[in-house]
């Protein structure tokens, strides 16, 4: 078996648990998103492959295809959803959930967006959208 690091989500938590450790134990340590196979560790070499290949430098090779970035109001993880929505190129939109956190949008379904989805992909999805002809532009 592989080094692993730290379990991200504890097993065992209460009100003096780190808040953010305290979101994924409530999810992957619980029945609401427990599985025996999800540990929530990472191999002590899979954060050197993040190091190597940086994400957002990239991040305007998805233009022209349009991009949604959905985050909740109250997600740790805001910021990244931001700096990245910054950074990238048009077509571009940022869809801040109402009273949502990071977890949150992994099963919760009444505060997941899905109208938001939906309006989305259908317009930028749909026959003769106006992505698919700049892709087709891009591509002769």
């Amino acid at each position: 078996m592989p080094l692993l690091t730290p379990r991200d989500a504890p097993i065992g938590f209460d009100e003096n648990t780190d808040p953010i450790a305290r979101e994924f134990g409530e999810f992957y340590s619980t029945p609401r998103g427990y599985h025996p196979n999800s540990i929530t560790q990472w191999t002590t070499t899979s954060s050197l492959s993040f190091m190597n290949f940086p994400l957002l430098p990239h991040l305007e090779w998805i233009s022209p295809r349009p991009i949604l970035f959905v985050t909740g109001e109250h997600a740790h993880s805001r910021y990244y959803s931001e700096d990245a929505y910054e950074r990238a190129a048009e077509p571009k939109e940022l869809y801040i959930v109402p009273n949502a956190g990071h977890v949150d949008l992994y099963d919760k379904t009444d505060l997941i967006p899905f109208d938001k989805l939906e309006a989305f992909f259908t317009e930028h999805l749909a026959p003769g959208a106006r992505v698919g002809e700049a892709l087709a532009a891009s591509a002769a």
